[in-house]
């Protein structure tokens, strides 16, 4: 817009230059005859000339209403359970392997644990080594990936309806027959720890540790990252991770999520065949199964019991919490508070909310820090999804010169939305934005069979998103308004990434007192005095 405002400025400087020049000694320009006025028209016929030729606008439909699948649930062997969506529109099956053991299981001292046994697991199994195992999922066109969550961990596979077999085969090696040898151990080790080291340098994930030790206490379940901590990784050994492994990865706990262009007996013929000789421990208790339909609610009576296991009894959050970043140009800044488990019935409620608030583009943070001012790229909010008490986090990465405004203006936003809740406008806004998630969800077979483990691994029914996007849709902006006060910034923690004496200054400006210095391991730094 500024360019083409430009040109006019232009042009018309150079009209006025030369009816300037004109008037200095020229002679004049003959007279012309003074343009003819076109005679009046009539309002109709002025109102049937300006009327669009394509006709009036098409009035949209009410959208569709879209209800996720559910899987069939099946009896696998030795306690799994198989839970089978046939979809055959393409010649493609998506495998996902779930269990309910992750990194809120670490051991104290032992931080990524979960994330390392999993991290080994693809490195050589059964007959295969580890370079030879990668060039057989290559030769059939698969992929397969391992890993942890806070909640438990996934064993992935996508392939061609054709190589299923086969390429099951392979996964099930991975799940149920790992070398864990010790020559690959070292390697992946010393990947880990690299890792680790380089954690530091970037802001983001320093913001994210750092803001899960604040406010469940560093080094409890939920309070230490999923892949781990530094001073943690050097102890851990070979033996803890084939310990680790045979309590967390057995077949009683866990849940095979097979989605595709494949039928019931096919699929039962193979996992049976493959995954026939997978056994738990002896003597080892299972963990629970995932409730059955209509459990969700149910499971929100024991979650408040079962809230405090995710913290420290005895944590009390600071208010503000600083990592300094000597001369960075960008300062990290986050709002975090306690949330809800994903069995909360609240919760598919909540995240309405939090689309408004922070989970679209067109969010009121985006809104402000991005549009209104320009202080970042781009200003987000969530509430975890994990089984016990989980969190709300604003966040944005904002220039530094500009941490104390942006800081005060996202409190400004969490504010308003807390007392005011959401506009209409806005609830039809996010119910849309809701349906189109959902259908995103599940538009691909590797997202469906992801999502079913992810359900799986937080003991959730097979039916929850049914359940749960029902609700969402039947939202009123009354029960919202209610249900608001969950992101309200009182009492929360601010955690503040950036250079200390730049922002410093800033953050008392705004009337927030002196922070606790904390290091990028997620530590205060008092404690090591």
């Amino acid at each position: 817009m500024r360019a083409r405002h430009g040109l006019a400025m232009n042009a018309a400087t150079i009209a006025l230059l030369g009816a300037a020049a004109l008037g200095c000694g020229e002679p004049k320009a003959p007279a012309r005859p003074a343009a003819r006025t076109a005679p009046a028209r009539p309002a109709a016929a002025a109102a049937a000339q300006e009327a669009d030729p394509l006709g009036p606008k098409p009035e949209l439909p009410e959208p569709q209403p879209f209800t996720p699948p559910s899987p069939v649930v099946l009896d696998g062997p030795n306690g799994a359970k198989v839970w089978l969506l046939e979809r055959r529109a393409l010649p493609m099956v998506s495998v996902t392997i779930a269990v309910p053991s992750g990194s809120a299981d670490d051991p104290r001292g032992a931080a990524g644990l979960a994330h390392i046994t999993a991290d080994m697991l693809d490195e050589g199994a059964g007959q295969r080594s580890a370079v030879e195992l990668s060039s057989a999922i290559n030769d059939l066109g698969a992929t397969v990936s391992v890993g942890a969550r806070a909640d438990g961990s996934l064993a992935t596979l996508s392939v061609l309806k054709k190589n299923f077999a086969k390429a099951f085969s392979l996964l099930a090696d991975v799940v149920a027959r790992p070398r864990l040898e010790a020559k690959e151990w070292k390697r992946v080790s010393e990947l880990w720890q690299n890792d680790l080291r380089k954690r530091g340098d970037d802001p983001a994930r320093v913001s994210l540790l750092v803001s899960m030790a604040a406010l469940y206490g560093p080094g409890t379940p939920y309070g230490h990252p999923v892949e781990g901590l530094l001073a943690d990784a050097g102890t851990i050994g070979l033996p803890a991770v084939k310990a680790f492994y045979k309590t967390a990865w057995r077949p009683d706990r866990a849940v095979i999520a097979v989605v595709g262009d494949v039928g019931r007996d096919e699929v039962m013929q193979v996992v049976s065949r493959e995954l026939g000789t997978w056994s738990a421990p002896k003597g080892a208790a299972g963990a629970a199964a995932p409730a059955p339909k209509g459990a969700a609610t149910a499971a929100a009576g024991a979650q408040a019991g079962a809230a405090g296991a995710s913290a420290a009894p005895s944590w009390r959050p600071p208010r503000l919490v600083l990592v300094d970043r000597p001369g960075a140009p960008q300062s990290v800044i986050a709002v975090v508070r306690e949330g809800v488990a994903a069995s909360d019935p609240r919760r598919p409620l909540l995240q309405l909310i939090n689309t408004a608030l922070g989970g679209s583009f067109t969010s009121r943070l985006n809104q402000n820090l991005r549009e209104d001012h320009g202080w970042s790229y781009g200003a987000s909010s969530a509430f975890t999804e994990v089984k016990q008490q989980g969190a709300f986090m604003a966040r944005a990465s904002v220039v530094a010169e500009a941490t104390g405004p942006a800081l005060k203006e996202m409190l400004a936003e969490l504010a308003k939305m807390a007392d005011s809740g959401l506009t209409q406008g806005e609830l039809a806004k996010v119910q849309a934005q809701d349906r189109a998630d959902l259908v995103a969800a599940y538009e691909t077979m590797s997202r469906t069979s992801l999502r079913f483990g992810t359900l799986a691994r937080l003991g959730l029914p097979e039916t929850f998103d049914v359940s749960a996007s029902q609700a969402r849709q039947k939202a009123t902006l009354a029960g919202l308004a209610e249900l608001a006060r969950a992101v309200d910034p009182k009492g929360a923690t601010l955690v503040v990434v950036g250079p200390r004496q730049e922002i410093l200054p800033q953050l008392q400006a705004i009337g927030l007192g002196e922070p606790e210095a904390w290091d990028v391991e997620g530590q205060p730094i008092q404690a090591k005095k």
